[in-house]
């Protein structure tokens, strides 16, 4: 018992956290029950055993579900996120992923197919932290005029501090750990978000308009951080000179207004 997962279930319908918890127990995890957002938040931080995952009730009250999520990805967590919820439409499904949810499933639900996606997420976040073992360690790497320490969590450009959140560090080091590739989208979501590679959002977009923002010289015409049209992105070190080819075959779309990073000073 002592191996198995452990699950934290937050849901305000008592009865339905009684009810998925006891399910999951008899399956052979650990769960946990939260009733709120900031219930959920704390026993994140306080848990005696570590949690792997979170089934999330997207109405909850006080504190949605998507904050929740979005706090949760703010801080550096990138376990799975299950997120339940009533709702159907497209738009409310699409900010779940655009948060960090890694799967939305719709009340009522099948308890098989609730399992099922449980174990799927475990088994993906498992395989992901394999992957992450087995690849070589990036802690500092310098390109233009930014230095990045990952290990600090600090970065510079041009000897000016700049603030980074969890989740843009992540990408620019997957950016860097594949330097030179043409890394597909779907590659993206499924290793930095941990969401299927199929998933309609634009959180890739948002959070790599902010890299460009900070580290380029002109982030309308980018030389290190580039989009191959109908292939994916491309990280780039070397000299911008022979990045020209590159910037014939790439192509901007048009995102949605994101936060930037800023620099420490504007504090």
């Amino acid at each position: 018992m002592s191996d198995s997962p452990h699950i934290l279930v937050v849901d305000d319908e008592e009865h339905l956290a009684i009810g998925i918890k006891f399910n999951l127990e008899a399956e052979g995890f650990q769960v946990s029950t939260a009733g709120n957002g900031p219930e959920a938040l704390a026993l994140l931080d306080s848990a005696q055993r570590p949690i792997d995952l979170i089934v999330l009730d997207l109405m909850l009250p006080g504190m949605s579900g998507y904050e929740v999520c979005e706090q949760l990805r703010a801080s550096g967590n990138f376990m799975p996120v299950l997120m339940l919820s009533a709702r159907t439409l497209t738009e409310d499904k699409t900010r779940g992923f655009d948060v960090g949810a890694n799967q939305y499933l719709v009340k009522p639900f099948e308890l098989e197919e609730l399992l099922s996606r449980i174990k799927n997420l475990l088994a993906q976040h498992r395989h992901q932290q394999q992957m992450e073992i087995a690849r070589p360690d990036v802690t500092e790497f310098e390109f233009g005029d930014a230095k990045i320490n990952f290990k600090t969590h600090e970065a510079k450009v041009a000897d000016e501090p700049i603030r980074m959140t969890q989740l843009q560090l992540k990408l620019l080091k997957y950016f860097i750990e594949h330097e030179g590739e043409v890394v597909p989208r779907s590659e993206i979501l499924e290793n930095v978000w941990e969401l299927p590679g199929h998933v309609n959002t634009r959180a890739p977009d948002q959070v790599l308009r902010q890299l460009r923002k900070a580290f380029e010289p002109d982030p309308a015409n980018p030389v290190y951080f580039l989009t191959i049209r109908d292939a994916g992105y491309r990280f780039v070190k070397g000299n911008p000179d022979a990045t020209i080819a590159d910037k014939a075959g790439q192509t901007e779309s048009p995102v949605a207004p994101s936060e930037p990073i800023d620099s420490t000073d504007s504090d």
